[in-house]
């Protein structure tokens, strides 16, 4: 199983992004982001969904999502060969300076930002392709993560 990013071209009805989440929740697919937003023409909207599956299981959500009356086109996206970002927010404690040069370290390393440096916490953040974000993630949890939160992924 590997992380598949689908770039959906959805026209902008009432109800569209209920009608493509339902149609991977009855087929027991697990949806690991999901964003949508409006474009340059208001009558589209572009949909990206990460999915975790298999090359045949892919292959079949690919097909059942394009039949879906309202979209007019879907694509597969390689994060490293289009324009890919998902922001991360993480708040996490620190016990000591210690643990916040440790983890201003890690920020650094990964080229995030320093968003709020509280007496106990800080606040970080990192927009970048998501295998750089999960991997950031991934580091900063040697830390203890008092909060997360994931935008999920959107491309052009």
């Amino acid at each position: 199983m590997k992380k598949y990013i689908l770039s959906l071209v959805v026209q902008n009805n009432f109800g569209v992004l209920a009608r493509i989440s339902s149609l991977f929740a009855r087929r027991g697919y697990n949806i690991d982001s999901i964003s949508a937003s409006p474009t340059n023409e208001p009558k589209i909207t572009k949909i990206t969904v990460v999915v975790e599956a298999d090359d045949e299981l892919i292959e079949k959500v690919f097909k059942q999502v394009s039949k879906l009356e309202e979209v007019e086109k879907v694509t597969q996206i390689d994060e490293k060969e289009t324009i890919c970002k998902e922001l991360a927010l993480l708040k996490i404690y620190t016990k000591d300076t210690v643990t916040s040069a440790e983890i201003s370290n890690v920020v650094l390393e990964y080229e995030g930002k320093i968003l709020e440096i509280q007496k106990d916490a800080i606040t970080v953040e990192l927009t970048d392709i998501p295998s750089n974000v999960d991997a950031f993630v991934k580091a900063l949890s040697q830390f203890e993560i008092l909060e997360m939160c994931r935008t999920g992924v959107t491309a052009l």
